[in-house]
């Protein structure tokens, strides 16, 4: 009792009149019976942040669809068009629609009809929340003039005339463009509540630091953290392992600038290294799998840096599966397998040669240990990752709204597997001398890895921490990754594709059953007979006939393509998985031309329907979990009402 009193005491801070409590009940009661909100899912991102950008400005189609509802047959598809692009890019379209229109009288005639129609469109996507909801979303310059046009007002009778005045009044002042741009923004805003990034932010792509600014700026999101978050999340605490992982792969696909140019990374270290060491080897092997604006006068430095960072990768990575004997990778050790004489590896009881045997900082009686040289690029690299103020920021970020899962509203998000045994059981995986499955693995690994990034005065946790993240990255039993081996010896040394073949977990053939995915959702304290599983990772091969849908809609696979590397492979370009009110969706994304079209022509990416599930009724607030929290908030505050009347609290005047 005295506990809860100081618990009321606390309450009454905030609510210090029976009045004011009350009115906060009535307040939160009134939530509890809107329709729940709109929750998008995305997955696999990979850095292709046009595309991302563009998904989020129209609301995988959401706002087209508020166009079609709000005018029907009362614009031509032309018209719509228009205004769904400038919706979603208002400052570039006004830009042009300004040269366009030449005399003063036609554009105000324009910015007239255009701001009726975008007022009606504001409407109809504010139509679900409160209006306290919508006043926290509205921008401050124009909060209440908005308010004005976006709400029924009963006691004018000449309402037509009241909002045209209005509109007239903005348009005269001046201020119809700035006034364009806020309304769009609110649309964009109010179309999705809530988002949920369900991992791999980073690499292959172009824009992954443009991805995060976004993220960061975004008004609701949470991340399930995907294996090539956490390499970059593992290099900005200092594992250097992982740093030379993302470089690895920065320089791969030709984007080094995101490192230079948007992180701040200084890699002329690196690039000296590899001419000095390289300057005569056409390093071959390591080809740059380059996109459509990369020089190709960077090619014949990056290749040599390319193969140095992967030299360098090899053996930070063969110090740390020594020094971690427990992560039961000795099988990765291959470079103490390699014949310098013969210039061939024993790879599985049989000798395959290698496709480069210029290996000058390789020492084959040490063959792991860095060179000098090595290990002074490599400690320059570490300072600059620990020392870029804007990847520091973006970890944090990640850290702070990610998490390796969620169980969000009867879903289950994680980004690849929960490791299971052939025979459906959780496989337990042994971490610094404790074994664990199932929810217990994805908390330990979490756990470990936030003392890499945060654990300060015991430097043995941070490193372990640190060497946790590596193995989330790439290990056998990390649920991130969920293969049997990461084969980056094999795939640039050996001329054997199957060598280089990387065995999924049983997962992949076992969600199929449903009694597997049942055990799953039990495991994470979801009731299997309305709960979902929501992951990505592995790319969905429409164009072969395969389904994001597994076992009957219970697990949604909802990487499509979003990276350009793979849309040669799915056959599309990425999904977006929908949850209101009404049900959830999944939208299958046609390529994004790109940002100049939808801008200069109205194109838009084309996006295709599949119903997942349409609820029997519709969900309200009351079915989220912010409902869940609503109650409990609602019975906090009926028991301050109650000490108030039984005088066990005094209330406290004006």
């Amino acid at each position: 009792m005295t506990q809860e009193l100081k618990l009321l005491k606390q309450l009454s801070r905030q609510y210090p009149t029976i009045a004011s409590a009350a009115t906060e009940i009535i307040n939160l009661q009134s939530i509890l019976n809107l329709p729940a909100g709109t929750e998008h899912f995305l997955s696999d991102l990979h850095g292709e942040y046009e595309q991302f950008n563009h998904v989020l400005k129209n609301g995988s189609g959401a706002i087209r669809r508020k166009i079609d509802e709000g005018f029907g047959n009362t614009l031509t598809q032309r018209d719509k068009k228009e205004l769904a692009a400038l919706i979603y890019y208002p400052e570039e379209r006004l830009s042009i629609i300004m040269e366009e229109i030449p005399d003063e009288e036609s554009l105000n005639d324009w910015y007239k009809i255009t701001l009726h129609r975008l007022v009606q469109v504001t409407k109809r996507a504010a139509s679900k929340y409160t209006r306290s909801k919508v006043r926290k979303a509205l921008p401050k310059d124009f909060a209440y003039i908005i308010e004005e046009l976006i709400t029924e007002k009963e006691e004018i009778e000449d309402k037509e005339r009241y909002y045209n005045e209005i509109i007239h009044t903005i348009i005269r002042i001046g201020r119809a463009k700035e006034f364009i741009v806020a309304l769009s923004r609110l649309i964009q805003r109010l179309v999705i509540d809530h988002l949920h990034i369900v991992g791999d932010i980073f690499d292959r792509g172009p824009g992954p630091h443009l991805i995060m600014d976004t993220l960061m700026d975004y008004h609701s999101v949470d991340i399930q953290w995907g294996n090539h978050d956490i390499s970059w999340m593992g290099a900005a605490a200092g594992s250097a392992a992982c740093i030379a992982t993302v470089l690895r792969f920065s320089v791969r696909y030709g984007n080094l600038d995101i490192l230079e140019d948007g992180y701040g990374i200084n890699l002329v270290p690196l690039a000296t290294f590899a001419l000095d060491t390289y300057g005569d080897d056409p390093c071959s092997a390591f080809a740059i799998r380059c996109g459509a604006g990369y020089d190709s006068r960077d090619m014949a430095l990056d290749m040599k840096m390319h193969k140095a960072i992967t030299i360098i990768q090899l053996k930070l990575e063969g110090q740390l599966i020594r020094r971690r004997p427990e992560f039961g990778m000795e099988d990765r050790l291959l470079l103490d397998k390699v014949d310098f004489g013969k210039g061939t590896v024993l790879l599985g009881g049989k000798e395959y040669p290698l496709k480069d045997t210029n290996l000058p900082t390789v020492d084959p009686a040490d063959p792991y240990e860095l060179s000098p040289e090595e290990y002074v690029v490599i400690g320059k690299l570490k300072q600059a990752f620990l020392h870029s103020e804007k990847l520091q920021k973006h970890v944090r970020f990640l850290f702070t709204k990610g998490s390796l899962y969620k169980v969000h509203n009867g879903n289950l998000l994680y980004h690849g597997c929960v490791p299971l045994n052939e025979d459906g059981s959780f496989k337990k995986v042994s971490i610094f001398g404790k074994e664990y499955a199932g929810r217990a693995l994805y908390d330990a690994l979490e756990s470990y890895a936030r003392k890499g990034f945060y654990a300060e005065e015991d430097r043995e946790e941070r490193l372990r921490g640190q060497d946790i993240m590596w193995y989330i990255w790439c290990g056998a039993a990390s649920p991130v990754f969920g293969k049997d081996k990461m084969a980056t010896f094999e795939s640039y040394f050996i001329d054997d594709p199957g060598v280089a073949k990387e065995k999924k977990n049983s997962y992949y053939a076992l969600y199929e059953k449903e009694e597997v995915l049942d055990r799953i959702l039990e495991e994470f304290g979801l009731d299997p007979a309305g709960a979902h599983i929501i992951n990505g990772h592995v790319p969905v091969e429409v164009k072969k006939g395969d389904t994001p849908l597994k076992c009957g809609g219970k697990l949604l696979v909802i990487d499509g393509g979003f990276s350009r590397a793979y849309q040669s492979k799915t056959g599309i370009a990425g999904y977006t998985l929908i949850a209101n009110s009404h049900g959830m969706w999944l939208m299958a994304h046609e390529p994004f031309e790109s940002k100049e079209a939808s801008v200069l022509k109205g194109s838009d990416i084309v996006s295709d329907s599949l119903l997942v599930e349409q609820y029997y009724r519709r969900h309200f607030v009351a079915d989220t979990d912010i409902g869940v929290e609503l109650r409990e908030r609602i019975t906090d505050l009926e028991r301050l009402l109650d000490a108030y009347r039984e005088g066990l609290l005094t209330e406290k005047g004006n």
